[in-house]
């Protein structure tokens, strides 16, 4: 193609992705983050990804989308707003109910940009012949570094892409093409002086600034660290049962985000602000059932009601006390561990 036609070609491509949703759209060369393979192996090197050992196994793909696949000539990014309405971090206070991160409390967003990405992809090849990949976060994809790479954000002081037209509550989604389409200016960084997210951050996960160890991180620690949390640890998790959201939550940029529009993102009512009581007594089909078509239904019924244990012990409930009870001989170590340490919790508060 002619640079006029690339030009036309990539406009009808900016009004396609806004037409199925999308809310915004950069494109930048599978060689634009040539700063990630190091980037990516001090990470490592400090042990910041804990458990996360799919980082370190497929960290060549990871950090050169050209290795990934040598065919590509563009990487296509759009991002997803899932804003929630209002500051949902006033749910932290209450200690009877567990906090679910903003992202989770719809259906799973993998498999609705998904579906998304291959209809714009069917759409790009309709207009002109080429190949796709498309790529929902679970793929080796350092989704942040591209997408500040095309334009759509930078990375903030915590480490997630930020916006100054969207904040900083939206998902990635990449579209990898043998196009060789128009890229866009890479994004510069915008915090300045501004530590609101380091300051925050109940576990103090962020060693500096645009530094995060994954070992600190509530997120990581409710959602991927298999097995008994430190107990240190503990009493900073608070309520927060699968996710955390302070460090987003606080971003100045967020002054410029909105509510998604999109309803599979909004919450569902079980999911807002959920009675640790119910949660504490599900059993593996019950879990199964609740959280089906959820992000959440991934970490299993053990974590997850570890992690709910972890919250009753930091919930100063007396109430909550026989709900522990059947759990201090639960199959699972991690959950009797928890179920232990939460009772121990609960009666110094007596």
């Amino acid at each position: 193609m002619d640079p006029a036609a690339k030009s036309e070609l990539r406009s009808r491509l900016e009004s396609q992705a806004s037409e199925l949703g999308f809310d915004s759209l950069g494109i930048c060369a599978p060689d634009a983050i040539s700063e990630a393979p190091e980037r990516l192996q001090a990470f490592l090197d400090q042990d910041h990804h804990g458990q996360m050992g799919w980082l370190e196994d497929r960290k060549t793909w990871r950090s050169n989308p050209a290795a990934l696949w040598p065919e590509a000539r563009s990487i296509i990014m759009l991002s997803d707003v899932y804003g929630p309405e209002g500051n949902p971090l006033s749910l932290l206070e209450d200690g009877e109910r567990g906090y679910i991160s903003v992202y989770a409390r719809g259906r799973d967003y993998h498999d609705v940009i998904k579906k998304r990405l291959k209809r714009l992809g069917r759409w790009l090849i309709e207009q002109e012949p080429c190949e796709i990949k498309v790529f929902v976060d679970t793929a080796p994809v350092m989704e942040k570094p591209l997408a500040q790479a095309a334009g759509l954000g930078w990375q903030g002081k915590h480490t997630n892409l930020l916006s100054r037209d969207l904040g900083n509550w939206f998902f990635l989604g990449a579209i990898f093409t043998t196009l060789d389409l128009p890229k866009d200016t890479p994004e510069q960084d915008h915090c300045g002086s501004c530590r609101a997210c380091l300051d925050i951050c109940p576990t103090n996960a962020f060693p500096a600034p645009y530094q995060l160890d994954a070992r600190r991180c509530i997120s990581y620690l409710t959602i991927e660290h298999k097995g008994p949390v430190d107990e240190a640890l503990r009493p900073l998790m608070g309520n927060r049962i699968y996710g955390c959201d302070d460090c987003l939550a606080v971003c100045p940029w967020n002054k410029f985000a909105r509510a998604s529009q999109e309803a599979a993102y909004w919450a569902r009512i079980e999911l807002t602000c959920p009675k640790l009581a119910h949660l504490a007594s599900l059993d593996d089909a019950e879990f199964r059932q609740i959280f089906s078509g959820s992000p959440i239904k991934r970490i299993g019924r053990n974590r997850f009601v570890r992690n709910v244990l972890y919250a009753i012990g930091n919930s100063a409930e007396e109430g909550l006390l026989p709900y522990i009870e059947p759990l201090l001989s639960d199959p699972d170590d991690a959950v009797s561990d928890a179920a232990r340490w939460a009772k121990e919790q609960l009666l110094k508060t007596l």
